[in-house]
């Protein structure tokens, strides 16, 4: 077999969208997965006899609606189907707030707690929207890179004036958006903690910090810049799960010419002469190509798959701090039944959504201290998807599936603890936050699967179980991401590029990182 032009390391979604973009103009791609499917942690799998789930990534907003057409996923079989409602936050015994539906049906709960509120959302929500309208122009461009010359400098006017045309009001939100904490933001909108704590969640999904860290208001915008089937900021489910988007992906490769190698872990990057070459597999075969494609996390690929002596000295100081660790504790369960909360028992549109506890900014807040002193927060933040309400394929008749994505969970425990010997002990404490919430939870529960942090690093080589690769923080964003220096998806050794999420612009199931590494590499090849 002739040398092919790229060799992709890790066949997750961006490492997909990469090798297609690639195969699309005549390129001989080859992609090296470690494991026996494709797909990274966007993959479904049965965890419990007939019950079947999106094992990690666990719903849809966030995928490129450009990606998706050129790559014809829906001609692959991908078919979505949307959230009736947003978010239901189950505050207590009595009071509930739902989100989403409409505006007029948002407003109506919010007033339930401030009128002032409910009259001020439409404002907010289109301050949202102006700021999430340059992050979605941003989102398929790449970045201005430092010392890139003459074409870096044309990118950073382009993009620079996107935001230079906003009106005063909007950059100054912008401003805000990237600099100050959630709780900031939130509290200078509205005056209910209720609300504040629904949209205040959205600030530390995958985010190992406290709603007053400063510069977490930017990952709470993070996770509205999304559309499903041209609705923006919809939230929705693969139908399948999320394996269906990788899986219909891996077709598209294939029928682009694409070869695939499953069960093919790569245990180093092979450097000569200061240019990357090939990859050593762990079974010691070694593959060789014109380009190497890294669709693993810079922490990952750097500290591990890399020689540190084939890295210049600052580059490898600076990415031994680069930060990881999302603080997230991921759990699927099989259910005999539907959860009855005691604030709304009856099934209803609710169990279809976001199912968000969480109830203040304040228990958010408590929830990564208690995390950073013990390991994980004595009343954990818990988001619960039941995607079999809305797609029966995934579960026997009569029982359901649910994904519970839990924050905060340090990445690595106090006094020694081993998350081996602290992961049932934990995913215990969250079934009981949510039996006290909807007495009769945990009797329903016919199996689980629990996945620590450590277990998502194993599992999906995600470093520190960060599922972004990398914290979304000011210092780690746009030409910052992974180094200032190496924004345009180009490695620091010659003939290595980077194309996951460590990337601009950023972690979830996106396709951006594949997508705009592609149109590099086919740029300057």
């Amino acid at each position: 077999m002739s040398k092919p032009d790229a060799l992709i390391i890790g066949g997750g979604h961006n490492g997909l969208v990469c090798a297609w973009y690639l195969a699309r103009a005549g390129w001989k791609v080859v992609i090296a997965e470690r494991r026996s499917v494709v797909g990274g942690a966007a993959v479904t799998e049965e965890f419990h006899p007939g019950f079947r789930n999106s094992t990690a990534s666990y719903t849809v907003s966030l995928l490129q609606p450009r990606i998706i057409a050129d790559m014809g996923l829906k001609r692959h079989g991908l078919s979505f189907v949307q959230r009736p409602l947003a978010n239901f936050l189950p505050l207590d015994d009595r009071r509930y707030l739902k989100m989403g539906g409409s505006l007029a049906a948002t407003q109506a709960e919010v007033a339930k707690f401030s009128a002032r509120d409910a009259e001020v959302l439409p404002a907010y929500h289109h301050a949202l929207e102006r700021v999430a309208d340059v992050l979605r122009a941003l989102a398929l461009q790449t970045p201005p890179n430092a010392g890139g010359g003459l074409r870096s400098l044309l990118a950073a006017a382009t993009q620079g004036w996107a935001l230079r045309h906003l009106s005063v009001e909007a950059q100054r939100d912008v401003v805000e958006l990237f600099t100050k904490s959630a709780r900031d933001v939130l509290d200078s909108w509205f005056e209910s903690a209720e609300l504040k704590a629904a949209f205040g969640f959205d600030a530390v999904v995958g985010n190992y910090a406290s709603p007053d860290t400063p510069g977490s208001a930017y990952v709470l915008l993070h996770h509205v810049f999304g559309e499903v089937d041209n609705v923006k900021g919809a939230w929705a489910h693969a139908v399948g799960g999320m394996g269906a988007i990788t899986q219909a992906m891996r077709k598209a490769c294939e029928a682009a010419g694409v070869t695939i190698l499953t069960d093919a872990p790569v245990a180093k990057v092979l450097v000569d002469g200061g240019r990357a070459v090939g990859a050593r597999l762990e079974d010691g075969r070694e593959l060789f190509a014109r380009h190497i494609v890294a669709n693993v996390g810079p922490k990952l690929l750097y500290g591990r798959l890399i020689d540190e002596a084939d890295l210049p000295a600052d580059f490898a100081r600076r990415m031994k701090g680069y930060r990881v660790g999302s603080g997230t504790f991921r759990m699927n369960v099989a259910l005999s039944e539907l959860p009855r909360f005691t604030c709304l028992p009856e099934p209803g549109p609710h169990l279809a959504s976001g199912i968000v506890i969480a109830p203040s900014l304040d228990y958010m807040d408590r929830a990564f201290s208690d995390a950073r002193a013990h390991g994980w927060s004595r009343q954990p933040i818990v988001e619960m998807l039941i995607p079999s309400t809305l797609d029966d394929s995934l579960a026997p008749a009569r029982a359901h599936v649910a994904s519970l994505f839990c924050q905060q969970f340090a990445p690595v425990l106090p006094d020694g603890r081993d998350w081996a010997d602290a992961r049932e002990e934990a995913a215990d404490l969250v079934i009981d936050t949510i039996e006290a919430l909807a007495p009769g939870f945990r009797a329903s529960v016919l199996g689980r699967l629990v996945l620590s942090p450590t277990d998502l690093e194993e599992r999906f080589g995600l470093a520190g179980g960060d599922i972004f690769h990398g914290a979304m923080g000011l210092d780690q964003l746009w030409s910052a991401r992974p180094v200032v220096g190496h924004a345009a998806y180009a490695g620091p050794v010659a003939n290595l590029w980077m194309c996951g999420a460590g990337t601009h612009p950023g972690g979830g199931v996106t396709g951006a990182p594949g997508h705009n590494a592609a149109r590099e590499l086919l740029k300057y090849s």
